[in-house]
């Protein structure tokens, strides 16, 4: 099954003397698409890999004579997995100021070297596209909401990595998975921070799977991995970075009775978190449902916003006294709140929300509709 991807057409965004960024989780399809593009553009491309260490000798050289003759005869230079070459921010600027016409793409699958080496070289020379696990928006294209939603469980309990939706049987799906988990999961933060054993990352990650939709704190954390806070908040940087787990803050108008401090953390794609802690078990037989259908919704929200997109500052919201938001939209000058429930109930908003925010909005969102949410 050729899986629909939102980027397909690339065209709208290769500019001349511009690059185009491509970011996302490992194994999310970047390479795919990219071949699948250029194998049909018509363009006289270039696509090299970062693995390739003659190609760092060439984008990493900073030699505009070397990087010349490197690009010489091809309208396009595309660069997976760019962030393993070294200085490749500069190379890229290189390419767009000195040659007239060209049109660079360059993938990353995580943020460490790419996002920071191109930051500053690449100022108003760049566009950035984010290319998560496949979304709800996207199945759209390939079945009704009708069809969609029968899935539900599924997606709830295998994500939806590429290889997971081609995948043929159950079996299969968590095959695949165990194997993202165990062989590309922590592959860039192994190799960028030098961490010998990504042991102590994955009891980490085991820990924050148990607290989805909760406020973490970092001090309990550290007691429980035997390590310091300060190295906590550098793993799970890395695991941010990485696009493994994703932090959601919580709003505050700077209001005594609300808490903004803490932070709750979600996974890209809840197949991950189910194999972190080994529990493919159906729906009916779990504990963590409510936890699998926040952490879905949340990510699948993200991914609408980027794809449609929808400017927004992302949130939770809770009071001291326990009273709670699961989800909070800032755009267009407003508030919007979302309670997330597994089962359709007459739920209340929050009195201290609507008392404090009067003229945000509050809406549930629950099986009966949330595909409106996220993908409507």
């Amino acid at each position: 099954m050729k899986l629909y991807r939102f980027f397909e057409d690339l065209n709208k965004y290769l500019l001349p003397n511009k690059a185009l960024l491509l970011f996302g989780p490992r194994q999310v399809g970047k390479t795919t698409l990219i071949r699948n593009f250029f194998s049909s553009s018509g363009y006289q491309v270039r696509l090299v890999t970062g693995d390739d260490i003659t190609i760092h000798q060439a984008l990493g050289s900073q030699s505009l004579k070397t990087i010349k003759s490197f690009c010489e005869g091809y309208e396009v230079i595309a660069i997976d997995e760019a962030q393993k070459i070294p200085n490749i921010g500069i190379g890229l600027k290189l390419i767009v100021d000195n040659i007239p016409g060209i049109k660079v793409l360059a993938t990353g699958s995580s943020s460490f070297e790419l996002a920071g080496q191109t930051g500053e070289p690449l100022t108003g020379r760049k566009t950035t596209l984010m290319l998560y696990p496949v979304a709800q928006l996207e199945l759209l294209h390939q079945m009704n909401k009708y069809e969609l939603s029968e899935k539900l469980d599924e997606y709830l309990i295998y994500g939806s990595y590429p290889a997971v939706l081609t995948a043929g049987t159950l079996m299969e799906k968590a095959s695949v998975l165990n194997e993202l988990v165990g062989s590309y999961l922590f592959k860039d933060v192994l190799e960028f921070e030098r961490i010998k054993s990504p042991q102590l990352l994955l009891d980490l990650l085991r820990l924050l799977s148990f607290q989805v939709g909760s406020q973490v704190s970092i001090n309990e954390l550290s007691q429980n991995l035997k390590i310091d806070n300060k190295t906590v908040n550098r793993y799970i940087e890395l695991l941010e970075k990485a696009f493994i787990i994703f932090r959601l803050r919580g709003y505050s108008n700077n209001l005594r009775k609300e808490i903004s401090k803490k932070a709750k953390f979600y996974f890209y794609d809840t197949g991950i978190r189910n194999a972190v802690i080994a529990n493919f078990n159906k729906i009916e037989l779990r504990n963590d449902k409510g936890q699998l259908w926040e952490n879905f919704l949340v990510m699948e929200r993200l991914k609408k916003q980027k794809y449609t997109p929808i400017y927004a500052n992302n949130f939770f919201w809770r009071s001291w006294s326990g009273q709670e938001v699961d989800f909070v939209e800032e755009r267009e000058g407003k508030l919007f709140g979302y309670e997330f429930k597994w089962t359709h109930k007459n739920t209340k908003p929050p009195k201290l929300w609507l008392d404090t925010y009067p003229q945000a909005s509050w809406e549930v969102v629950d099986t009966l509709n949330y595909l409106e949410f996220i993908a409507g």
